[in-house]
Order: structure tokens, then C-alpha cells, then sequence
């Protein structure tokens, strides 16, 4: 099975972003995609966070407690609305489990479940395990510079395990993301990542509210707002493990 980029994982959990320098030297497209790989990621934190997710069939909205160490260790866990409460996610390293309070459940994700949609948003199971960075699977040049803003284009490598033939990231100067879309085998835009409502969270710079469309689907969307962010927790391994799925 084709690994698919890591869209989440703590992108839920740690935006994390060195704040800008009006002294920095020019930054090189290396450190501006690595940067936009990693406002999703941290060495640890804690947060509060809104999913709103909307389709032609539903809308709800979830609030959550996330827990970040690293690339390979999450906890997620549902607090509103309450029939949703106690539900949790668990990441560790390439494994994934969820725990369903109403039924006293842990199911690990199986193999042919990873590419389900997670929590009924337009992210997979799949997005929250994969960790492929795109200085690495993606060749990569700068197509513009306007307005403090950087274009570049990633086309993948002849050899890369991805499924985007290419990606498009729009990252300010200072490293912070503006759009990140990708492109099927085809050409085709196939869904779209936005970030908005840059602030101070955590005493770090980072933009608070994630949007991700997808192409096909006009006017569905998942919408992922950080109200409240600590980082540099110290988390012991007990943290990240199936008993803290129940807690």
C-alpha cells in the first residue's frame, strides 16, 4: 500500500514553529517545507482543539485534549459533545488504536482500515500515522517570491512511496504556512490544506486554525481550531499507552 503524507498525527496536537527573526538569514526551500512539515509537530505538547467537520450528509463539531511527543507518539481524546466523550485515539509509532467508551472497546486500526476517514472528517487514519517529509519524497524548486511569500513546487520522486504526483506550498518568509495542495498522478488538484489566525500560542507563533477541502467535494470541509497549547511537556511513557486509552 502507497504511504500517504502525514496530514495529522499531532497536527492536532503541536504546531509548533520557531518565532520569526527580522534578522534571519533568507531561509532555503529546504527549511521552508521542513517548516511546513513541522507546524504539525513538536518535541511534546498539550492541547485544546475544535474539529469542525461538514458534508452533504452531516455537520458536528468535537472538542478534544490532544497529547504530542515527537513524530511517533499521540493520544487523542474526545471531551464534547457528550455522547462523543471518551472516545481515543492512540498513535504509536505506525499502530493505531481507538477506544469506544459506549461499548468498553479497544480496537487496534487494521491494515484495510487505514485509509477510513477519522472521526468522520475528511482525514484518514492513514494521514495519522504517516510521517514522510517532503524535502525527502519531493524534488523541489522556488517558482516565486511575492510579498514575503513563498511558492514552491514539489514534484515526487520517480521512486517515492506517495500518492500526490505533486504538492504546492505557499509558506511566508518568516516559516510560517500559508496553503499546502496537493495534486493526484494526473494533475488533478485533489484537496487543499489552509492555515489562518496566526498568534501566539504556547509563546510560539503558529497559525491557530487548519482547513482542509477536498477537490471533489464543494463545500465539505474539516476545520481544526487550537484554543489552547503548552509545549515542552514532559510526558512519560505511560502517557502513550493502551491502559491511557480508558483514562
Amino acid at each position: 500500500m502507497k504511504k500517504r503524507i502525514l496530514f495529522a498525527t499531532a497536527f492536532l496536537t503541536a504546531w509548533l514553529l520557531s518565532p520569526s527573526s527580522a534578522w534571519a538569514a533568507e531561509p532555503t526551500i529546504e527549511e521552508l517545507l521542513d517548516a511546513t512539515d513541522d507546524v504539525n509537530r513538536g518535541a511534546s505538547s498539550k492541547s485544546t482543539i475544535t474539529m469542525q467537520v461538514k458534508t452533504k450528509r452531516y455537520e458536528r463539531t468535537m472538542t478534544m485534549d490532544a497529547w504530542s511527543r515527537g513524530e511517533d507518539d499521540s493520544l487523542i481524546r474526545i471531551t464534547a459533545p457528550a455522547k462523543d466523550a471518551g472516545t481515543t485515539t492512540l498513535k504509536v509509532g505506525d499502530d493505531m488504536w481507538n477506544y469506544i467508551p459506549k461499548i468498553d472497546r479497544t480496537m487496534k486500526i487494521p491494515p484495510g482500515m487505514m485509509s477510513g476517514a477519522w472521526m468522520g472528517s475528511h482525514f484518514s487514519n492513514d494521514d495519522l500515522v504517516k510521517s514522510n517529509r517532503l524535502a525527502d519524497e519531493f524534488t523541489y524548486e522556488k517558482e516565486s517570491f511575492i510579498d514575503g511569500v513563498y511558492t514552491i513546487v514539489c514534484t515526487a520522486k520517480p521512486d517515492a512511496a506517495v500518492v500526490w504526483g505533486k504538492v504546492v506550498v505557499k509558506v511566508r518568509e518568516d516559516k510560517v504556512p500559508l496553503e499546502v495542495a496537493y495534486y493526484d498522478e494526473d494533475g488533478e488538484l485533489a484537496r487543499k490544506m489552509t492555515f489562518s489566525d496566526v498568534r501566539e500560542l504556547g509563546g510560539r507563533t503558529v497559525p491557530a486554525t487548519m482547513l482542509l477541502e477536498p477537490a471533489d467535494r464543494p463545500g465539505e470541509f474539516t476545520r481544526i481550531t487550537t484554543t489552547a497549547m503548552d509545549f515542552d511537556v514532559n510526558f512519560d511513557d505511560r502517557t502513550f499507552s493502551l491502559q491511557a486509552l480508558k483514562e
